[in-house]
């Protein structure tokens, strides 16, 4: 398991190279901002990168949320809104899975 690095960007700009995923990674809630952060999976592979975010807020009833399942595809990048209340209350840590890591990278950015 490898926990993610956040970039926080500045007004003069901030180098995000971007670095590799694991099959396992973590987002603690203290390197999230105010709003949450940005996600940025880069899927350099030739597979798609099936993925799990973890969630860890319940409904209005009290039901657990469902994790989001996003894929990435190959050749592809998409952002990812993640929100501090998705982190785990014992751990405070959001939880990502993929299924393919060679050449898919990540860039982490706090939001607030």
């Amino acid at each position: 398991m490898a926990a993610l690095t956040a970039t926080t960007p500045t007004r003069t700009g901030t180098a995000s190279p971007g670095a590799g995923v694991a099959s396992t990674d973590t987002i603690a809630r203290s390197v999230m901002g105010a709003g949450g952060c940005l996600l940025e999976i880069l899927n350099g592979n030739a597979s798609p990168d099936s993925m799990t975010i973890s969630d860890a807020t319940t409904t209005t009833t009290g039901a657990a949320a469902a994790a989001n399942a996003p894929s990435v595809t190959n050749g592809t990048n998409r952002v990812f809104l993640i929100k501090p209340d998705q982190a785990d209350l014992s751990t405070g840590l959001v939880t990502i899975t993929h299924s393919v890591t060679t050449t898919v990278t990540y860039k982490l950015y706090p939001i607030g």
